[in-house]
This record gives C-alpha cells, sequence and structure tokens, in this order.
C-alpha cells in the first residue's frame, strides 16, 4: 500500500481528520492497483464516518439562461453564444417538478437560478413556491441562488429553506482563470454567511477545467477549511459556446482518483455525484464511485445537460444494497 494510503488510514479513518493538500496531491496521483486500494479505503472512511445510505436529489432551474456573470464553463452565461434561452418557470411548474422529484424517494429539491444573486423578483418568487412545494409534496426544499446578501440569508431562512448551494467551483489560485466578472472570496462570504444563520452549506464545483492537479488538491483542502454539509463533485462536461468549449473531458481513472481524493479530505461531509458523470465515468465508473466514497447523487438531468435515466440510478443503489435516505433523517 502507497505511503499516503498508510497515513490515510491512520488519520481519516481512525480519526476522521481529512488529508491536508499535500496527501492529497499524492492520492490524486495514484492509478492502477493503487488506485483500487485508494477507492477502498475512501469506502471504509465513507461507511464509517457517514454510514451506509445514499441521500438522493433533484434539481429544477427557476430561471436558465441570460446570466450576467462569464463563468467560462457555462452555457447559461448571456456573454457567449451557447445554445441557452432565458426562460422563467411559474409556481405551479416549480410545484409539480418538486412532487416528481419526491416520487423518486429523493429527499432534496433544489431551485437553481443562473443569475449573480438574487433580485426582488427572484426573492419574491421564492417566498411563494417554498411554502408550498413544502406543504404539497413533503421534501427538503434547497436553494442555489448565487451570491447574497445578509438580508437575502435571512429571508431564505425564514421560507424554510434548507440547505444553500453556492459552488467554489476550483481552487482559489485558478478561479480567476474560470470567472472574472466576482471573485473567489465573494463567494467565500456568501458561504460563510449561509453558515452562520444555520442552513446547511452545500459547496463543491468542477474538476477537469484545466486546473492543475496542484490546484486541485488546493481546492480539497479549501472545501475542507469551509467545511459545507455537502460537496457536489462534478466532472467537467464542455458546453459548445463557452471558452472552455474545448477542453477534454477527464479519463475515467483520474476522475476515480477524485473521488477517492475529496473523500480522504473530506470524511464527515456527503459526497455527491454531480454533473459529468456520464461522460466522464459512465455505468462503469459510477458504480465504483459509488463504492469508493460517494454517498449522494443528483438524479435526472442537471441544469443544461442529460443526466442517467433516474430508474437507472435508484436500481443500482438497490444492486449494490445502499439504501436511500429516508426523509425523515434530514428534516
Amino acid at each position: 500500500m502507497a505511503d499516503v494510503l498508510q497515513r490515510a488510514r491512520a488519520q481519516v479513518l481512525e480519526q476522521g481528520i481529512g488529508l491536508g493538500a499535500d496527501d492529497v496531491l499524492e492520492v490524486l496521483q495514484l492509478r492502477g492497483e493503487e488506485l483500487t486500494e485508494a477507492l477502498a479505503l475512501a469506502h471504509e472512511v465513507r461507511m464509517r464516518w457517514c454510514g451506509p445510505e445514499v441521500e438522493v436529489e433533484g434539481i429544477v432551474s427557476l430561471k436558465t439562461g441570460g446570466c450576467p456573470e462569464d463563468c467560462h464553463f457555462c452555457s447559461q452565461s448571456g456573454q457567449f453564444t451557447s445554445p441557452v434561452r432565458s426562460v422563467w418557470l411559474n409556481i405551479p411548474q416549480l410545484v409539480k417538478a418538486a412532487k416528481e422529484t419526491a416520487a423518486t424517494g429523493a429527499t432534496e429539491f433544489c431551485i437553481v437560478a443562473a443569475v449573480r444573486g438574487p433580485d426582488e423578483r427572484l426573492m419574491d418568487q421564492m417566498r411563494k413556491a417554498v411554502p408550498i412545494i413544502r406543504e404539497e409534496s413533503g421534501i427538503n426544499v434547497a436553494a442555489s441562488l448565487g451570491m447574497l446578501t445578509q438580508e437575502q440569508v435571512d429571508d431564505l431562512v425564514d421560507m424554510g429553506v434548507h440547505r444553500y448551494n453556492h459552488n467554489l467551483e476550483t481552487a482559489r489560485s485558478y478561479f480567476p482563470q474560470v470567472v472574472t466578472t466576482h471573485t473567489w472570496d465573494e463567494r467565500w462570504d456568501t458561504l460563510k454567511m449561509v453558515h452562520a444563520a444555520g442552513m446547511e452549506v452545500c459547496c463543491g464545483g468542477i474538476v477537469g477545467m484545466g486546473e492543475t492537479l496542484q490546484q486541485r488538491a488546493e481546492f480539497a483542502a479549501q472545501l475542507g477549511e469551509l467545511q459545507p454539509h455537502e460537496v457536489p463533485l462534478n466532472f467537467f462536461n464542455p458546453r459548445p459556446g463557452t471558452p472552455f468549449g474545448e477542453v477534454e473531458p477527464l479519463e475515467a481513472q483520474e476522475a476515480l482518483a477524485c473521488v477517492a481524493a475529496f473523500r480522504l479530505a473530506l470524511p464527515k461531509t456527503i459526497l455527491r455525484f454531480a454533473g459529468g458523470r456520464e461522460i466522464t465515468l459512465g455505468d462503469l465508473g459510477t458504480r465504483e464511485g459509488l463504492l469508493g466514497g460517494v454517498n449522494a447523487v443528483i438524479v435526472g438531468n442537471y441544469l443544461t445537460t442529460l443526466g442517467r435515466p433516474v430508474e437507472e440510478d435508484l436500481d443500482l443503489l438497490a444492486e449494490l444494497k445502499m439504501p436511500v435516505k429516508a426523509l425523515s433523517s434530514t428534516l
């Protein structure tokens, strides 16, 4: 066994203390039999510190496209030629989507808007929609509405929003290569306010956007410092018309090394399979990831890309004897 995995067994598995950036970098470099050992250890860590349950979530875009920010990976930016039109969902559409999500057995329903931060129209839509969704579907409501003010944070808490998603996207040192219209620190400030207000913090990012392995390790360590409740792990899926549209997706072995490394950096966090796993890992890799540290999945489609059919993910979880977390245990 690689020395870094021996250190991880003593530190992460036995003590629940995540690896730092230097050790994470070593894990990211593992391949072959040593990567298989890293994934097995990451699964042990997940089972010890998180348990066997898998959290299932569905997401819907309340406001799609037309975003003023220039996130170089995103086809919803109004600054690029990406083929995403600006669309708003009304309250009945949101409620319908929430009920469909709840019917899959999911415990989380996340409302997402492609904005820098919510304006009053968007906040009013949330005030009206969240109580109805909670009453009619019984599902937990999460939100992802960009950068917030303290007043908006407090408002979302009063509405009953359970969890707030705001991804840091990548390492602080690489962020200026990804976004120029706002800073990494602005995102960090929103996350700190959300945490202080008592909402669960959901914060992850995208691997494979051209960052170095050192920056990938830096990112995992920065998430470890933040200690979010949940980390969605996206694998880059290039979108036509964006500045990163020609970046090649990660190879499966590299993506699986990310799964193991992020679990060993974040032993007690919900680590969620998010966008890009279909093209990067396929069915076999999805199975390996679920047996390598992942304990949550987004089911169905993502915001601008297609996902696996819900039934395939649920069938795989049943085959692996991984129980879906009950709604009552997340309230």
